[in-house]
């Protein structure tokens, strides 16, 4: 299974992300989508699972949850927008880690951030930011395959905002 991972599109999803997810089967975008009608441009492109972020209004977090919990092939995911990252998790997210997932994916800070977690160990990943809006300077995304519940082959797309 191939993955797609994003994070704060603030309403931007354009042809060169498009371009580096076109053969990934999902995509978990881990929050400030930027309004329901880009989260419907996404999953129409792709199987879609996502939560919101703080920028999300009111009708895009009736739709989507603040955090989602997942498997895929035999891996348990969390997705959360606002997660910390190890060593400071949120609250929220300390709660879930409680159930021992093996993957953490996080967005917010605009930072791409790719680790192995030991004393929870799980992997955890910020994709950083895919769209334009924010401090960042480069626009980035993750992908991946799952197989026999392990991540494999990780890549990173970057690209000059």
């Amino acid at each position: 299974m191939k993955i797609g991972v994003i994070s704060d599109t603030h309403g931007f999803f354009d042809y060169k992300l498009r371009r580096f997810l076109e053969n990934v089967d999902e995509i978990w975008h881990a929050g400030d989508i930027g309004s329901l009608k880009i989260a419907d441009e996404i999953a129409l492109f792709k199987p879609l699972f996502a939560v919101h972020g703080n920028i999300d209004d009111a009708e895009t977090r009736a739709v989507y949850p603040k955090i989602l919990e997942i498997q895929r092939e035999n891996l348990d995911v969390i997705i959360s927008h606002i997660t910390g990252y190890p060593g400071k998790y949120s609250a929220d997210v300390s709660d879930f880690l409680k159930k021992r997932p093996k993957v953490l994916v996080g967005g917010h800070s605009h930072i791409l951030k790719v680790m192995y977690d030991k004393k929870n160990a799980l992997f955890f990943m910020n994709p950083g930011a895919a769209g334009i809006n924010g401090f960042h300077r480069v626009r980035t995304a993750l992908r991946f395959k799952i197989e026999e519940g392990e991540i494999k082959e990780m890549e990173v797309g970057e690209w000059d905002k």
